[in-house]
């Protein structure tokens, strides 16, 4: 995995009541909200730490739903630094709507405008340095109603899944939500890149199996954990970059008679990876894998992962659209008056036949960095930042125009980090978008870079796009209707955060649990800048490495010293200048990714199945999460520290 590609609204509500405390890892199970943005119990919240900055966050346990005995819903919020623990009740004064089973609080986010007792009464029961106190708000709420809900683990239990891609960081999150929920699971076929089949079961044994995300699993079945695993997993020698997925045939016929659901989550998402590699996996691997769908006698969906960013260039609120072949950015953009001859045409396979051609055209000593200039500047041509989203676009446009009869399902997450709670909060895989650039402003390497404060930062949780795309198997695989469907999953239209706000969360764990030096110093961050202009930032950050490596000290008298600190600090410019240069269309990015769908897909859900399988991103505090569950995690996963950071 290159360097580079490693880097890198809410709406009104009707109750609010402030607290003075960051919330801990207990207290963000939501309660969920709905497209049409009513709210149920939400807090408004103001944190200390934040200066006077506000977000609207969920501070509250699972909610009991009303009982026929007592009409009530309970739910608790608690501070721990001033102590204050409230209760909350909320009165159902129907009570024909408050008993009985109600098992979809998404249809109840609608407001019952026929029938005038549908009120909810509020009620704030306060001890606070032992004086209770107590207030009383009485509003127009929605009402439970019963649901089945989509209907998630019924669909899921006893089938069987082909999983490309199982290595990675959102294959093994697939794995573990699907085996530590679904009961009566069927076998879960992993295609992983090796010479043989034992081979591939060595990777299963020591990349999978012993893997961290695992550890709930681990302890729900004590001794017999492996052997449960291993009933479960059955590893395939195979790559999606090799005609029939490089499989041997009869492998190749026990899957197709077998597979029930086939995850897409293999890619390759290098920034600037070569052209050809980038097509081979990121575009012909997709048709390759559905080529093999179609033998597939009992095959209900395909789930196709791409990315947010696939929308290359555009602006604005992007909308969840699949794409169409020779579908281009650029082609967008033009107007009547725009020169038929300016407007560039894809042909996919022409693109391929490019990459290929280079290869004998070049030097072999200059073919990859030749291949990776032609991936970039093709991908600018047709209105994409870089290779890696443009080779993932062309891949959709391949499943498209190929799918035939075969229900698709293609998920487009943003920033995917760490897991927000499930099986447990902080867990991450390597190097993930923003995160070199949090361990290096941690370790007092990075103290500025090339961004906008004000431009967005779409992230989401690993554990949230696994939830948003195991209900959207289920949906579709139970509607069973040919057709494509996209699912945006971020954070940017409804719980936005700023640049600004996320490097100050970063400096606020830093300040109050900084790293370690080589020698056991703490290491000391400085407020972060921010840079408008690439040239500004490259002057900056040549002085700082030279200032940090000794460079500047004037006491150097040794020539050759002197000249191989000066080579040492002109080699790391320029890596951290091509690196700013591959991430500036996200440093400034200003467009938002529409989520209606996943929103819909969120509203089909019964109550229960939104606890399972939660993807409400409203719900997050976002400095709670990157405080106090995300850099920990990344310090304990990536940065491998043994230090105990949360209390």
């Amino acid at each position: 995995m290159s360097i580079f590609q490693s880097f890198m609204s809410t709406a009104s509500v009707p109750y609010y009541r402030s607290y003075s405390r960051s919330l801990t890892s207990t207290h963000a199970i939501p309660v969920l909200t709905t497209t049409n943005n009513y709210h149920c119990c939400y807090d408004h919240y103001n944190s200390t730490r934040t200066s006077g900055r506000t977000f609207n966050v969920v501070c509250c346990t699972t909610p009991v739903l009303a009982t026929k005995n007592n009409h009530h819903c309970y739910y608790n919020c608690y501070s721990s630094k001033t102590s204050r623990r409230t209760n909350k009740i909320i009165s159902c004064q129907n009570k024909e709507n408050a008993e009985g089973g109600h098992s979809s609080l998404s249809s109840a986010l609608t407001l019952s405008r026929k029938n005038p007792q549908d009120v909810v009464t509020f009620t704030d029961r306060v001890v606070d340095n032992g004086i209770k106190t107590t207030s009383t708000t009485t509003a127009i709420m929605p009402l439970l109603k019963p649901s089945d809900g989509i209907g998630i683990v019924s669909y899921l239990r006893g089938k069987n899944y082909l999983i490309t891609g199982a290595t990675g960081f959102l294959g093994k999150a697939f794995m573990e939500k699907m085996l530590r929920t679904i009961p009566d699971l069927g076998k879960i076929f992993l295609l992983i890149k090796a010479k043989d089949k034992e081979a591939a079961i060595h990777r299963l044994k020591t990349e999978i199996l012993d893997s961290e995300i695992f550890k709930c699993l681990e302890q729900m079945y004590g001794e017999s954990f492996k052997a449960f695993m291993m009933t479960k997993l059955v590893p395939v020698a195979g790559n999606v970059c090799e005609p029939n997925l490089g499989m041997d045939p009869a492998t190749t016929n026990e899957i197709a008679k077998e597979v029930d659901v086939i995850i897409n989550s293999a890619g390759n998402t290098n920034f600037d990876e070569r052209y050809d590699v980038a097509l081979d996996t990121n575009t012909r691997g997709p048709s390759r894998l559905l080529g093999f769908a179609k033998k597939c006698k009992k095959l209900g969906l395909f789930l196709h992962v791409s990315t947010a960013y696939v929308n290359g260039e555009r602006q604005g609120l992007i909308m969840e659209k699949p794409f169409h072949m020779g579908q281009t950015i650029v082609g967008e953009s033009v107007t009547s008056e725009t020169p038929p001859v300016s407007i560039p045409v894809l042909d996919i396979i022409a693109e391929i036949e490019l990459a290929s051609n280079l290869k004998f055209c070049v030097h072999e000593n200059e073919v990859t960095q030749k291949l990776k200039e032609l991936g970039l500047e093709r991908a600018k041509l047709f209105g994409w930042e870089n290779t890696y989203v443009f080779t993932k676009a062309m891949g959709e446009m391949l499943i498209d125009s190929m799918r035939g009869d075969i229900p698709i399902v293609i998920i487009r997450p943003t920033i995917i980090e760490s897991t927000y709670k499930d099986p447990f909060p902080g867990w991450i895989q390597g190097n993930r978008m923003l995160d070199p650039v949090i361990i290096s402003y941690g370790k007092g390497q990075l103290s500025g870079f090339a961004t906008d404060p004000k431009a967005i930062v779409d992230v989401v949780p690993v554990d949230m796009v696994v939830n948003t795309s195991i209900a959207a198997i289920a949906k579709h695989g139970i509607a069973a209707k040919p057709g494509l469907n996209v699912y945006n999953i971020g954070s940017s239209t409804v719980n936005p955060i700023a640049c600004e706000d996320v490097l100050k969360f970063c400096c606020d764990h830093f300040t109050s649990f900084p790293l370690m030096d080589s020698q056991g110093k703490n290491i000391r961050v400085t407020e972060f800048k921010f840079f408008s202009s690439m040239d500004n930032f490259s002057s900056y950050i040549s002085d700082e490495i030279a200032q940090g490596i000794g460079l500047m000290d004037a006491k150097i008298s040794d020539s050759i010293l002197k000249s191989k600190l000066e080579m040492k600090c002109k080699n790391r410019a320029e890596l951290i200048v091509h690196m700013a240069k591959l991430y500036k269309p996200y440093a400034f990015f200003r467009a938002r990714f529409d989520i209606r769908n996943t929103q819909k897909l969120m509203e089909d859900m019964s109550l229960e199945e939104m606890r399972n399988f939660e993807f409400n991103v409203r719900s997050i505090n976002w400095e709670h999460y990157i405080v106090d569950i995300h850099i920990p995690g990344v310090r304990r996963h990536v940065m491998k520290e043994r230090l105990v950071i949360n209390e």
